[in-house]
């Protein structure tokens, strides 16, 4: 009974000390005002395998994630990229980067942009249509999000979320 009593007066005064002082912080650094993320959906790298012969648009979800509203238009980078990559997977001949209706999105490169209106917090998504490539043999891939800095923002990527290897079977 003793110990019990102990125990409460110890955990009262540690109560009475955490609640006597508070102090206020102010929301963010300065520096961090115009520094956004975008990271897939799960928060996870996990890869994902598909079969070749899916009609559906493979569907990659991010989150780009603001506190704020600007009077710019924040822009997210990602790219497909087969770079050490065994039996790669050729766009054009395997897969093709397209909008939500199955447009292809031209690309100089393998680079990619997402725009998110005035910098506000949303979702948008990835979409990859699979071409039903008969070369044999499993294809791989790996599509990545990319920083993007600017003079006005900077669009940075979570370490635990930043790619999605794929392999088409």
């Amino acid at each position: 009974m003793k110990q019990i009593i102990y125990i409460l007066i110890a955990i009262t005064g540690m109560l009475a000390i955490a609640s006597c002082e508070k102090k206020d912080y102010p929301m963010g650094l300065e520096e961090y005002e115009h520094h956004y993320y975008a990271i897939f959906v799960p928060n996870n790298n996990t890869a994902v395998t598909v079969t070749r012969s899916q009609t559906a648009l493979l569907k990659f979800p991010v989150q780009f994630y603001s506190s704020f509203t600007r009077n710019y238009d924040a822009v997210a980078r990602y790219a497909v990229t087969t770079a050490g990559i065994s039996n790669p997977a050729v766009r054009g001949q395997d897969f093709d980067i397209v909008d939500k209706n199955g447009v292809v999105i031209p690309s100089a490169d393998t680079s990619y942009n997402m725009i998110f209106s005035q910098a506000k917090q949303a979702m948008d998504t990835i979409y990859i249509k699979l071409l039903n490539n008969a070369t044999p043999g499993a294809r791989r891939m790996e599509i990545q999000m990319l920083e993007n800095k600017t003079s006005q923002f900077y669009v940075d990527i979570f370490s635990t979320a930043f790619r999605r290897p794929v392999t088409i079977n």
